[in-house]
């Protein structure tokens, strides 16, 4: 017996949620990237940090709707020395890659 997915020519292997998040407010030289690595593989998530050159940091969050999500309320925080003013966030198909990782700054 097909499932109802099947049927109407939808499948869904494993659930993944992909977003962008960019965090604003004092979050570069307070260890922001770092934190979000050690948070993010905590979590299990794939993708990446980065510094961007107009102050903010821009990360790529990928894995289960919940861990993605339990991410971005911690990023809402940050590290202990960081000061978040503002998270923007965005959905995405960017492939994140095998694992947690901190790209250059752009």
């Amino acid at each position: 017996m097909a499932t109802p997915q099947a049927a109407n020519g939808f499948s869904q292997p494993s659930q993944t949620k992909t977003e962008r998040v960019v965090i604003k407010g004092r979050v570069q030289g307070v260890f922001y990237r770092n934190w979000t690595i050690e948070n993010a593989t905590q979590l299990g998530l794939k993708g990446w940090v980065r510094n961007r050159r107009d102050g903010s940091v821009e990360a790529l969050f990928s894995g289960s709707p919940d861990s993605v999500q339990e991410m971005e309320q911690r990023c809402r925080r940050g590290p202990s020395t960081a000061k978040v003013t503002g998270l923007q966030v965005f959905p995405s198909d960017e492939d994140p890659g095998a694992g947690f990782e901190k790209k250059p700054t752009v």
